[in-house]
Order: structure tokens, then C-alpha cells, then sequence
């Protein structure tokens, strides 16, 4: 069992790692927040598949699951409207609580949702992916997409409490699994060069889901993401580092209508793409470019079919639009050496053009060179 506070001036609480954790949900819940109706908010592909054991952690407690279809096109408002209204209609008041169970994308809507609901009701954090266990869970930014963006709508809310299991792990698909690794990849690069050394060492016991291996890349990337989010809640300034990537993943995302992959495959993209930025920009010497680069697509799956006809130029123009731009000017994260960032506004776009079409190359090399 692992604890790590995480301490902000909205909201401390604590990031319980242990693997059978969800059979005691209830006593974790109950611990923190007391004895609360409790609403789970689940995609119906995680609740058929793991909604059985949280319930049966959840046997001590007043609880009632709301499943409904997520996925990054159904991260949209009328999803919020939707289960705010049956939040409504099951007569959920300012004493209930919200618990988000399932990937990113459970926990950005469902944290959503407890942020909005009554202006504001507790949400206790349920990740069972990769991706949210290391990441998403923690630090409480919440929220969904419009049309031209990702995450354009939301709020910060903190949650009372995340409760990570990694026996969620063992069943999730070789896919969701991989993209979940590139945040880690991510922590690695911007903040712990022993991350990185460690992801770029042992890949084939990260890949076999060793739980030494398991429990090293969550119980660090969670002291990491801690630790950032102590010093800047909000993401005034440190808080940033950890966007890394994600300026043209999210490009790439909205320019593949979020529906060919999934986002951590995105933000591998985007970190080759920004590692050869640094590059481009004089910040990053070529051989630490070439390791950032090994690592992140050593743990991709074959891209080839989600980047089959994106063009750099349409991924490089939707960067304005990201919502971390200033004044229509993207802000970059770059880094300056595995474990060290340093922001730069505005690039110049001819460097931004070439880092995107360098990025979709060598993503593709990887693809053909994996099927050999």
C-alpha cells in the first residue's frame, strides 16, 4: 500500500494506491467524507466490466451507479446535462457525493459533474486505467470538448479522496494500456531522468504488467504530479511542465475528431513532435531527442490507421485554438534535457510545421517497423 498527499489551497487529500482497494471502497469513502449517498458515474463498458467488484465494496454503503456511453465524442456538455439530470431525478442533494469510476475520460466528466451539480458537491476519484491512475486522477482539473477543442469547458475541482487499484490493470486492453504508459513516459521527461531511465530500462516488465513494475511508474508519477500541483493549483506557471506534449496532441485529437485514437496515443505524437521542437529551437541536444524519441514510440502501438490521412499543416493551424494559448499564440512546453522543460511562446510556425510532419514520420516508421 502507497499514500501520497496531495496538498492545495482548494482541497487536501490523499492518493491510495493498493491493489484489491476497490473491495474496500466503501471504508476508504466513509473514512474521508462520512456516510454520504453516493452516485457512481461510469462508462457502461468499465461498469459491466468491473461495476460487480466496486459494488461489492461499496455493500456497507447507500450507492446507486449511473452508467452511461463515454468516450471522447460523447465528452461533451449534454453529457453533464444528461447525468445532472438524473442526478436530479434520483434525489441527489448537496450532501451526496459523486465517485468517477473508469478512465480519463469518467473522471473529466464525472468530476465535471460534481463541480456543476448544486454548484459544487464532493467526488471522490475511482481510476481504472493506466492513463488515469498516473495522471488524470490526480490534481483536479475536470471538464469536456467542443467542437473545436479539448477541454475547452470545465473547472478546477479537487477531489475528497482517489482510490487506485491496480488489479484494475489486468483487464485492461493492450491499447488503453500502452497509450496509459506514454504519461508516465511524459513525468519521466519534465520532471525524474530515473523515471525515464527506469521506462526506457525495463520495458519488457512494464509490458508484462509486472506489479513491481505496475506500482513503480504509478507511485511515481503520482509523487510527481503531487508535487507539481502543490506548488500551482491552478496552473499559473509550474503547473504547466505537465502539458508537455499535449499541445499538438491535442491538435492531432481535434483534427481526427477524437474518434481514430486514443489520448495517450495523441500525446506520444505530440511528445516526438515537441522533443524535436527543442531540438529545433536549440534546447535540446539531438541525443537526448533520439532517447525521448526511442522511448515514447518503443510503447506506441502501430499508429499507421489513426494518422493515415492527417496532414501536418491542418494539425500545426488548430494550435490557436489549444486553450493554453495566449492571445491566439500557442505556448509550448520544451525540453531542455530527460527530467528539465522550459516554456516558449509562439515558435516560429515554420519550426512547428517541421516538428509536426517529423512527428507523423517517424510515428509511422515505427508502425511499419513493427510489422516486420
Amino acid at each position: 500500500m502507497q499514500v501520497f498527499p496531495v496538498r492545495t489551497p482548494a482541497g487536501r487529500y490523499d492518493v491510495h494506491i493498493e491493489r484489491g482497494a476497490l473491495l474496500r471502497a466503501g471504508r476508504l469513502v466513509h473514512a474521508v467524507i462520512g456516510r454520504r449517498k453516493l452516485f457512481v458515474i461510469a462508462d457502461e463498458a468499465v461498469w459491466a466490466l468491473l461495476g460487480q467488484r466496486l459494488g461489492r465494496g461499496l455493500a456497507n454503503a447507500e450507492w446507486m451507479p449511473l452508467a452511461v456511453t463515454l468516450g471522447e465524442p460523447r465528452k461533451r456538455l449534454s453529457s453533464v446535462e444528461e447525468l445532472c439530470d438524473r442526478l436530479h431525478a434520483a434525489g441527489a442533494d448537496r450532501s451526496s457525493a459523486v465517485l468517477a469510476f473508469g478512465g480519463g475520460i469518467a473522471g473529466d466528466v464525472g468530476g465535471f459533474v460534481a463541480a456543476c451539480y448544486m454548484r459544487g458537491i464532493d467526488c471522490v476519484q475511482i481510476p481504472t486505467t493506466l492513463l488515469a491512475q498516473v495522471d488524470a486522477s490526480v490534481g483536479g482539473k475536470t471538464g469536456v470538448n467542443l467542437e473545436g477543442g479539448k477541454n475547452l469547458v470545465g473547472a478546477f475541482h479537487q477531489p475528497r479522496l482517489v482510490v487506485v487499484d491496480p488489479a484494475t490493470l489486468d483487464t485492461l486492453p493492450e491499447r488503453e494500456y500502452r497509450a496509459g504508459i506514454q504519461e508516465v513516459v511524459k513525468h519521466g521527461i519534465i520532471r525524474s531522468a530515473a523515471l525515464f531511465g527506469f521506462m526506457e530500462s525495463q520495458r519488457e516488465a512494464v509490458l508484462a504488467r509486472e506489479l513491481a513494475a505496475v506500482e513503480r511508474m504509478i507511485g511515481d508519477s503520482v509523487r510527481i504530479k503531487a508535487a507539481v500541483v502543490r506548488e500551482d493549483e491552478r496552473e499559473g506557471g509550474l503547473r504547466r511542465i505537465l502539458n508537455f506534449g499535449h499541445t499538438l496532441g491535442h491538435a492531432l485529437e481535434a483534427e481526427t475528431g477524437y474518434r481514430t485514437l486514443l489520448h495517450g496515443e495523441a500525446v506520444a505524437f505530440g511528445m516526438v513532435a515537441a522533443a524535436r521542437l527543442s531540438e529545433l529551437r536549440g534546447r535540446l541536444r539531438a541525443a537526448d531527442r533520439s532517447r525521448i524519441e526511442s522511448v515514447v514510440l518503443s510503447y506506441a502501438p502501430d499508429l499507421r490507421d489513426g494518422l493515415q490521412s492527417v496532414e501536418p499543416a491542418r494539425v500545426a493551424a488548430r494550435i490557436g485554438g489549444d486553450k493554453k494559448a495566449v492571445g491566439g499564440k500557442a505556448r509550448f512546453v520544451l525540453a531542455m534535457g530527460i527530467g528539465r522543460t522550459a516554456e516558449e511562446l509562439d515558435p516560429p510556425a515554420s519550426d512547428v510545421l517541421s516538428a509536426t510532419r517529423h512527428a507523423l514520420q517517424a510515428c509511422r516508421r515505427a508502425g511499419r517497423k513493427a510489422e516486420q
